[in-house]
């Protein structure tokens, strides 16, 4: 089994980081961080190297995070994926036997999340593992709340 955390760099995805080290070194199993971006269009030497700059992107993205995992002692596995966020998320934790899916939120409000499709709004539709999503913080978040 592993933890499943979907991480590019934003603020979302740093406060969900620290969730998944602490889960992953709880249950001592590896902490698989899923970098997915779908590159648009879909033929020709234009596309492969768009594919190719996001690729090495998404390698520096989860450079911080791996560093991070491995100096609480958590085994890291690292899948950069051209495929949309939420579908790279939802195969890798099927290709991990992933316990878990955890992605930060940005701090929206559950209808712009679902007229814009937030990759953790689609997650919680889509996918099959139980999936956690981590808050920004109580300052992002406030200003989305009455009362």
């Amino acid at each position: 089994m592993s933890i499943v955390l979907g991480y590019d760099e934003s603020p979302g995805s740093r406060a969900a980081l620290a969730m998944a080290i602490s889960l992953a070194a709880r249950f001592g199993e590896p902490l698989v961080l899923v970098y997915g971006v779908e590159p648009p269009g879909g033929v020709g030497e234009e596309f492969q190297a768009h594919q190719r700059a996001l690729a090495d992107m998404g390698r520096t993205a989860v450079a911080h995070a791996v560093a991070e995992a491995e100096r609480s002692g958590v085994r890291t596995v690292v899948e950069v994926l051209s495929q949309k966020p939420a579908q790279a998320l939802i195969e890798a934790a099927h290709r991990h036997d992933g316990r878990v899916i955890v992605v930060g939120t940005r701090g929206e409000s559950p209808l712009r999340g679902a007229v814009l499709g937030s990759v953790s709004h689609k997650l919680l539709h889509l996918s099959d593992r139980p999936v956690l999503c981590v808050p920004v913080g109580d300052d992002v978040g406030r200003g989305a709340r009455t009362g």
